[in-house]
């Protein structure tokens, strides 16, 4: 629990508990001593009192007039005396402590919280061995009192300051020590997301800079791993457009002819032979076979390599292919927004977008079990984005690229885009982002 709390908790609790324990440990220090320091310095006066009642009861037993005397007695005590007479018909004598309530200011719970002694004493004063009242010591204890609570004022107050310095103290070390943590913890989430280019600011205790450096250079040496990463992606791509360029040439200039040359053959035997029996039906089926075979090369040659994409421009190409998956799926509603500066791009990036869209709209085709789809391709700024979406079924929680989805990744990393596939709204979504011209970006999967 405790390695569960924030580092300024952990720091800063202790000073609180300590200062309250500082507090509670005043108190009772006060309460355990204050007692009994106020008796100590009170108690000749309570003897002195005693003393004087046994003078007091001798002079009134030798007068002649005691009552005189006794009223001149009380008359010279005065009232700021500590030892006051207190007749029997007036009751009880008072306490001590009576006297104390609000005394100079003083809080009621630093009075209870003193427990003062039982100082006060009271003496019978006897007239022909009838008790008339009683010599009560009572000391005045709210200066004492008083004198008490500013020093415990003072010392709450220096215990107070000492704890505000080593506050500010400990505040100014939290915050020396943490940010620099902060921005450590910061900087290497950065770098998990492959953002290796903002770089960790180097500061702190020498520990905290230290790792701070250490953590810039991996973050340099990755991001020339990366960069060397997608200049071989780049290569394989290219290297893999190359191959298809050149199956492709095979394929039309070698498989084409041959074709052609069955197809006009079968068609020059038919019209040499009658075409009965067995042998006009096999003719017939000769055909059927070329023209399958010719719309399956020429479907290998689109998938190869569309070379019409440098012909047409890559708006165009897309909506051809859009027009061919609306053909062969119609029982699938499919809208599109394609943005016509896509014919303003070229070279691989144009290839990329088509295969991306391409590559997706199979998908909805063999997997989705979809009723509608939309493709959306737009350019905005320096960058490309791509979103094909569809309300099939989706895909499994456990979903990673198929092989497909996987060589478009390659593709979209050698260019430095994204690409992500993601469920939200009981649709699926295929996102891809690319960036225009020689802009590098962080190439990532969602």
């Amino acid at each position: 629990m405790w390695q569960r709390l924030p580092f300024r908790t952990q720091l800063f609790l202790p000073l609180g508990v300590s200062f309250v324990a500082a507090l509670v440990m005043g108190g009772v220090l006060l309460q355990t001593f204050s007692a009994g320091q106020l008796a100590d310095e009170n108690e000749p006066g309570r003897r002195s009192a005693q003393t004087i009642a046994v003078a007091l009861n001798s002079a009134l037993s030798a007068s002649d007039n005691p009552s005189k005397m006794l009223d001149a007695f009380v008359k010279s005590l005065g009232t700021s005396s500590d030892i006051q007479f207190h007749p029997a018909e007036a009751g009880p004598a008072p306490s001590v402590r009576d006297g104390l309530h609000g005394a100079h200011g003083v809080p009621q719970w630093f009075v209870d919280l003193i427990a003062i002694p039982d100082i006060d004493a009271a003496s019978p004063v006897m007239i022909d061995g009838r008790r008339v009242g009683d010599l009560v010591f009572r000391p005045d204890l709210s200066a004492d009192l008083f004198e008490k609570w500013v020093g415990f004022l003072a010392l709450m107050g220096l215990v107070a300051v000492l704890m505000a310095l080593t506050g500010a103290i400990a505040y100014l070390f939290a915050r020396s020590t943490l940010q620099p943590l902060q921005d450590l913890g910061a900087g290497l989430t950065r770098i998990q997301r492959g953002d290796y280019a903002t770089p960790i600011p180097v500061a702190g205790p020498p520990e905290i800079r230290q790792s701070c450096k250490e953590a810039n250079a991996l973050a340099a040496t990755l991001a020339q791993l990366s960069q060397h990463n997608r200049d071989l992606l780049h290569r394989l791509v290219s290297l893999q457009d190359d191959e298809r360029h050149d199956l492709a040439r095979e394929l039309h200039d070698e498989l084409g002819p041959l074709l052609f040359s069955i197809r006009a053959g079968t068609i020059a035997l038919s019209e040499a032979s009658p075409q009965t029996g067995h042998l006009g039906n096999s003719v017939q089926e000769v055909m059927r076979s070329i023209e399958a075979l010719q719309q399956t090369n020429r479907r290998i040659l689109d998938r190869l390599r569309p070379l019409y994409i440098e012909e047409l421009g890559l708006e165009a190409s897309v909506q051809t292919l859009l027009r061919n998956f609306r053909a062969q799926a119609p029982h699938i509603g499919l809208t599109a927004t394609i943005d016509p500066d896509l014919n303003g791009i070229r070279g691989p990036l144009a290839q990329t977008v088509y295969r991306v869209i391409q590559e997706a709209l199979t998908n909805v085709l063999r997997h989705a079990g979809a009723r509608n789809a939309h493709v959306e391709a737009a350019t905005s700024g320096d960058a490309l984005t791509i979103e094909v979406s569809d309300d099939g079924g989706g895909f499994p929680a456990d979903n990673v690229f198929g092989r497909g989805l996987t060589g478009m990744h390659e593709r979209v990393r050698a260019l430095s885009g994204s690409l992500s596939l993601l469920r939200a709204d009981q649709r699926t979504y295929v996102r891809c982002r690319l960036p225009r011209g020689e802009i590098r970006g962080r190439a990532e999967v969602d």
